[in-house]
């Protein structure tokens, strides 16, 4: 499945709720679902700056595509990460860099979350970027460059 139809059945999955209690609902049951991470990976080095609430990710580079592990000690938190890991979880650098989260807008949340929140939430996505980043030019110092 590609980023773009991961993102449509994401926003198809809360066009089924109508307010956002049960939207936020359904966040902390994806949050519930969340893999857990490894503790080794619970690291400073992991954990993310400009979230309120504490939040790891972790990213390895697995045959081309980056894949993400993730938690955090909220509950709605954990559950937005969930969301973004979701989305661009197992796709190359390539993809995750030309491929915007835009169901964050469909789905509306980003009108529906505090400041601190949104400012997390937007740390959580720049981090992804800077893994893809990251990642890229490795693959391209390997020799591996697929543009």
């Amino acid at each position: 499945m590609t980023i773009a139809e991961t993102q449509d059945e994401i926003v198809k999955e809360f066009e089924q709720y109508i307010d956002w209690e049960d939207k936020y609902r359904h966040i902390i049951e994806l949050g519930r679902q969340l893999p857990p991470i490894d503790e080794l990976a619970r690291t400073d080095k992991n954990k993310l700056a400009g979230c309120q609430s504490q939040v790891w990710i972790n990213a390895k580079l697995e045959d081309g595509k980056a894949v993400f592990e993730a938690d955090s000690d909220a509950a709605i938190v954990k559950g937005l990460i969930a969301l973004v890991i979701r989305v661009y979880s197992n796709h190359t650098p390539e993809e995750i860099l030309a491929t915007p989260p835009e169901f964050v807008k469909k789905i509306g949340i980003d009108n529906h979350l505090s400041p601190t929140r949104k400012n997390g939430l937007g740390a959580m996505m720049k981090q992804i970027q800077l893994y893809a980043l990251a990642f890229k030019s490795l693959e391209t110092r390997r020799g591996k460059n697929t543009d």
